[in-house]
């Protein structure tokens, strides 16, 4: 899908609070061109932005629940029965065989804020260009589920198969449903974990395997009509997104701009692919938040764009190019500081909009 958003707004996903119509008040009121669904971590342990996805992995028998405690236990009985039963659900579900893709939705008790955003768009999508959805990123998910004697389920190359292929056929599903209101639609992939990368508590990742990674769940949302994006809000080896086949790289601009700059190169084959970059200019810790307004944000944002004009990227493609966002989703935030940093969001887009001719 071409995706060339020319300054518009979105958020990052997670929001606080435990009421899905609040967030999604707040949500219509500030992001009218590119909504999100509400992830609310706070109304429980079902809705952490992990947990939200393993259902299909806890009802296949493959992931063990004990109270808090959840993990992979590939010695338990049943084991290889729940593996015949998941791939053979993940193969129904690529053969596009009907009905098998709802095996991995979201059981509705684990996203309130989602099955509320579909209700609310079935009342009329109102001036909604674009509606946006997302999902969590296999790294995170792999490096904090473990096996039944405490190793990373990252390690393990069959855990790490079906966590990549639980999101892969979750994100596939979560394009479907949004696709049916008839506008275009991006699937975010929020992966802070990439960060694990070069570290040396990490030295068997290789960035070959966190391209591969992604890769299958970008194939899933490509094949679904969606557009693909990835969030990672921390200073991470930004090639490794900028020479993958997605759409939209989302990054904090506020706090970790100068991570980027070692990539330009890359950057600019990225751009000349018709990519765009989400730019997280509005800070989301509270001091910074409460400090800043969109003049003071705008400052820094040009400053930014100017350093890579000097590097040879035309200021009329990160105009065009340009998707604005804050630096990272408001969850664990005071609701009325998410307020002010939806409000901000939506007045930096506007400001950018107007000054750029877009």
């Amino acid at each position: 899908m071409h995706f060339e958003p020319r300054g518009l707004a979105t958020g990052i996903g997670s929001m606080p609070g435990t009421d899905p119509a609040g967030a999604l008040a707040v949500i219509k009121e500030f992001l009218t061109d590119i909504p999100h669904w509400p992830q609310l971590p706070n109304r429980g342990s079902q809705e952490h932005f992990i947990n939200q996805y393993l259902n299909p992995l806890v009802k296949t028998g493959l992931i063990t629940v004990e109270g808090d405690r959840v993990y992979f236990d590939p010695g338990r009985p049943g084991w290889p029965d729940g593996l015949t039963h998941f791939y053979s659900l993940y193969l129904a579900c690529e053969a596009g065989e009907p009905g098998a893709l709802e095996e991995f939705a979201f059981p509705r008790a684990a996203a309130a804020g989602f099955y509320a955003f579909l209700e609310e768009m079935e009342k009329g999508t109102g001036q909604a260009r674009y509606l946006k959805g997302h999902v969590v990123g296999p790294l995170s998910v792999a490096f904090n589920l473990k096996d039944q004697r405490g190793r990373f389920a990252y390690y393990d190359e069959q855990l790490r198969d079906l966590i990549i292929k639980t999101v892969a056929m979750h994100a596939a599903w979560q394009a479907g449903a949004l696709r049916r209101f008839g506008l275009p639609v991006l699937i975010f992939v929020d992966d802070p974990a990439i960060s694990a990368y070069g570290q040396p508590a990490f030295i068997t990742v290789t960035r070959e395997m966190i391209k591969s990674n992604l890769k299958e769940i970008f194939d899933a949302i490509h094949r679904s009509g969606a557009a693909a994006g990835v969030h990672s809000c921390d200073a991470i080896d930004w090639s490794i997104l900028f020479e993958s086949d997605l759409e939209v790289v989302s990054f904090d601009a506020y706090n970790y701009f100068l991570s980027v700059v070692p990539f330009v190169s890359s950057l600019k084959e990225f751009l000349a692919r018709g990519g765009s970059l989400a730019w997280g200019i509005v800070p989301t810790l509270y001091g910074k938040a409460m400090e800043e307004d969109e003049e003071s944000l705008l400052k820094i944002i040009y400053g930014e764009w100017a350093e890579f004009t000097s590097r040879g990227i035309e200021r009329e493609t990160l105009a065009r190019r340009c998707l604005i966002t804050p630096a990272c989703g408001t969850g664990l935030l005071e609701p009325e500081l998410a307020v002010r940093i939806y409000r901000l969001t939506e007045a930096v887009s506007k400001k950018i909009r107007e000054r750029e001719g877009l």
